[in-house]
């Protein structure tokens, strides 16, 4: 047993002799031919050809240069994109600016329209290149400690980080893909996104296509690159096609030009806003200030500079230049450059002589309306116009220095074509009106063009019912046309809106010829007054402003006076409480029911009496639907201008009307500075005589069984012009949905929560027309008359959304936004009607007050 063993161990280290022998020669046989192998590759390697590295040269060889501020490659065979950046641009900020250079008014995106500006910067991260969104909203004090938080909580905007193609060390250059910068949404949002409530058939834009998105025009400057991109947005299929405007809505283009803009090296003078007068402005919060209103508002004005300081009125270094484009008619040519300089009566106020020049684009000219260096009065006949004029301008975000401005005007300010149908939609007269979708993008948005085109086309009407000459009628174009030009060259100096300054004449100087003559009928071009027109056709003066007025001049001053020091501006303003220089803009407007407290703050309004005027206004409306349809019928033509008339003028009543509402719980605001001379209490309720005043002629005119009344006749008559299949809806007119509209905004603001609520708090600081005595009065002016004879159906219709507003206000989804005093009155006015409520009447009548009975019943069990 034991030799066995032994021979199985010595059988073993024999075995493991051998192996440890025989494997270091075999490692080492393996290892000389892996050093063998590495030994070809090697050689191998060395003989190959080394990959040259890209340059900026090799990767632009087949591209076009175009030198400028950044400078563009693109490739002559694709169209695609390079740009260069350098190494004195990496961390440098820049400005962005964009425009529509063509769009379609379906999308509600249409030429001309300004995008706004902001400041970007250019970084480098380790091999890409990124353009990032500066936050331009806050300042810190650079000696505060607090200054070394600036970033804290702020976020900007990494637009795009794109990799970097080829540098070239020697210029200090950076090449990069341009197409992924413009040929998409990158730098700013294009299509809307869709709006909560917006009906699935609504027209809108399909995806972006990258096939088909492609670059119209390149042009380079040493301050500033522009590319105009046309944006295809495709569908395969679509709900709804959109206008005839659309060719085809699957394939969309919308038109963009592209700015980037070195930021301005200059001796640009910032200057802060004041409440008391009106600019646009970019708003700045000091982080750094314990005050209570920590405000650095910069307001936007141009870069003003007298050739000679120590001059009261010298010439400026360069004057601000409009260029009248070459689409203009040449009949208006002369009336719009005397709306421009218009303004060089303010200016000379500032001290600066021929701050305005005007010019004409030559037809052969090199340049278009899209080139930032031109600002230019442009002109479009858009088949259907967004606006009658728009006067926007853009700045640098960081000093609210402007940099560029063009003026929109539309062809159809002249034509009796409608803007939107707005007038006649028959879909729209029960909508309330509200245009605050369009103050967006600092208050650029401007509606004059609307109003006063529906002005022109009233006092057109009126001018021709009375027998006017030829010689008369162009004066209404010309004098609107003057008004609506210096409004918008105003909007591009940097004014906003002034909507108080319709205070500044009574009815009687505005109806004295004489007086007015050559005057601006208001304090300010920039209100939304309406046209002047009279009742009395002898005592027809101006229809419009000729001038600017007293405001405007002052305005300027603020704006572009070189003050020496701090107390000739505040002297200036403490001008403000005189009553040329009332002021209040779009924030304060009560255009929309419910909003704002101040009613002198409306639009279509005039005069300092405005409830008088608006009452004669309706009178004159009235006289006329009485002799409309003897006087709009013409032999041989349809009745559609009979049709567009009668429309004409029930807006017309129905404005004034919206006018006269808005003394019922208003409040006057001076926003005047404490201890200013001259200032008043900054809230005063409306005179109890005056809100007296103001339901009268609401009950009388608006409210009343024969308010609306037409000879019967007439609407015989208000028939549409066949024009293919344009029937959307039965062509009948609907005129209680009409009257009932127009009836319906009156109320929706009079039983608005906040005007309810208004009322009774300014009780307590000295309003005199107490929620309970307006409740009555409403509630007779709408059932007195006739409840306890037959009900018209006019009033029939008015009683009932009257009983179902009140309803709502205690068991409606919004009942909790009315104070218990409003609810207590309402139910208070129901048991009212309930009570006065008899079987009287025809049929129709008996049935109409059945129905009331039920209503008011059934409501009065739900509450609680």
């Amino acid at each position: 047993m034991k030799l066995s063993k032994l021979k199985t161990y010595t059988k073993i280290c024999i075995a493991l002799c051998l192996v440890l022998f025989i494997l270091p020669n075999d490692m080492n046989a393996q290892n000389r031919k892996k050093k063998k192998k590495d030994e070809t590759s090697e050689t191998l390697l060395n003989k190959r050809p080394k990959l040259k590295e890209k340059t900026i040269k090799s990767l632009t060889k087949s591209c076009k240069k175009i030198e400028g501020l950044f400078t563009i490659y693109q490739d002559t065979i694709t169209g695609s994109l390079q740009m260069i950046i350098t190494d004195n641009q990496i961390n440098k900020d820049f400005i962005y600016f964009s425009q529509v250079a063509d769009g379609v008014m379906d999308s509600r995106i249409n030429r001309g329209i300004y995008r706004g500006s902001k400041v970007f910067k250019i970084e480098k991260y380790f091999n890409k290149i990124e353009f990032v969104t500066q936050n331009t909203s806050f300042y810190f004090d650079p000696e505060s400690p607090l200054s070394k938080s600036k970033s804290a909580n702020v976020s900007n905007g990494n637009m795009a980080s794109i990799k970097i193609k080829a540098h070239d060390k020697k210029n200090g250059h950076y090449l990069i893909d341009a197409n992924s910068l413009f040929l998409s949404e990158i730098l700013s949002q294009i299509k809307s996104p869709r709006t909560p409530g917006q009906p699935p058939t609504a027209f809108k834009l399909g995806s972006l296509s990258k096939t088909k998105t492609k670059i119209n025009a390149i042009k380079n400057y040493t301050k500033n690159t522009n590319l105009t991109i046309e944006y295809v947005y495709s569908s395969p299929s679509v709900l709804n096609a959109g206008s005839n405007a659309v060719s085809d809505a699957r394939n969309v283009s919308i038109k963009i030009h592209h700015s980037l803009i070195a930021m301005p090296d200059n001796d640009y003078e910032i200057r802060y806003d004041d409440p008391r007068v009106g600019y646009f402005t970019t708003q700045v919060n000091d982080q750094t200030s314990t005050s209570s209103t920590p405000f650095r508002d910069l307001v936007h004005r141009w870069n003003l500079k007298k050739k000679n300081p120590d001059l009261a009125i010298s010439e400026p270094v360069k004057p601000i230049t409009w260029w009248i484009e070459n689409s203009t008619p040449i009949e208006w040519r002369e009336t719009i450059k005397n709306g421009v300089l218009q303004w060089n009566k303010a200016f000379e106020k500032a001290g600066f002589k021929n701050a305005m020049e005007v010019k004409i684009q030559p037809d052969d000219a090199t340049w278009d309306a899209g080139d930032i260096r031109y600002n230019v009065l442009r002109w479009t006949s858009s088949p259907k116009p967004p606006f009658g004029g728009y006067g926007p301008s853009f700045v640098n975000p960081k000093t609210g220095e402007i940099l560029g401005a063009d003026i929109m005007l539309e062809y159809a300010h002249f034509t009796n074509r409608v803007f939107y149908d707005k007038v006649y939609e028959l879909a729209k007269l029960n909508e309330t009106k509200d245009y605050s979708a369009f103050n967006k993008n600092d208050g650029l948005f401007c509606s004059l063009g609307h109003q006063m085109h529906e002005d022109i086309m009233f006092a057109n009407t009126v001018a021709s019912a009375t027998g006017a000459s030829d010689l008369e009628m162009e004066r209404i174009k010309k004098e609107s046309m003057l008004a609506l030009i210096m409004h918008e060259v105003g909007h591009t100096l940097g004014l906003n809106h002034n909507m108080k300054a319709s205070q500044l004449f009574s009815p009687e100087q505005l109806a004295n010829p004489e007086f007015i003559k050559g005057k601006c009928l208001t304090a300010s071009v920039m209100d939304y007054a309406t046209l002047n027109i009279t009742r009395d056709r002898s005592k027809q003066g101006q229809y419009d402003d000729v001038t600017v007025g007293p405001y405007d001049i002052w305005a300027i001053q603020f704006g572009y006076t070189p003050f020496k020091t701090g107390k000739d501006k505040s002297d200036l303003l403490n001008l403000s409480t005189r009553p040329e220089l009332i002021f209040g803009n779009d924030a304060d407007d009560m255009r929309t029911p419910g909003k704002a407290i101040d009613p002198r703050v409306m639009i279509d309004d005039q005069s300092n009496d405005a409830i008088k005027y608006s009452v004669d206004r309706i009178k004159l409306v009235n006289d006329l639907m009485k002799t409309a349809k003897s006087r709009f019928i013409k032999n041989g033509k349809s009745y559609q201008e009979l049709r567009r008339v009668y429309y004409l003028l029930s807006g017309q009543k129905a404005g004034a009307a919206d006018i006269i509402s808005r003394y019922i719980g208003g409040v006057y605001v001076d926003r005047a500075m404490a201890g200013q001379e001259g200032e008043t209490q900054p809230y005063t309720p409306v005179s109890l005589k005056d809100q007296k005043r103001a339901m009268n002629a609401l009950k009388t005119y608006v409210f009343a069984p024969n308010s609306f009344d037409a000879p019967n006749d007439l609407y015989n008559y208000l028939a549409m012009q066949r024009r293919g299949f344009n029937f959307k809806t039965t062509e009948d007119p609907k005129i209680h949905s009409q009257v009932l509209g127009y009836q319906k905004n009156v109320l929706r603001h009079l039983l608005h929560f906040n005007t309810l609520q208004r009322i009774t708090d300014s009780e307590l600081y000295g309003n005199k027309y107490t929620l309970s005595l307006f409740m009555t009065d409403l509630n007779n002016a709408i059932f007195k008359s006739d409840i306890y004879s037959s009900v018209n159906s006019f009033r029939q219709n008015l009683q009932l959304e009257y009983t179902n507003m009140l309803i709502n206000m205690l068991i409606g989804k919004q009942n909790n936004r009315y104070t218990h005093n409003s609810k207590s009155m309402a139910l208070y006015n129901l048991k009212s009607i309930r009570n006065m409520i008899s079987a009287t009447g025809n049929l129709s009548s008996r049935a109409h007050k059945q129905h009331l009975r039920t209503l008011i019943d059934n409501a009065i069990k739900e509450v609680k």
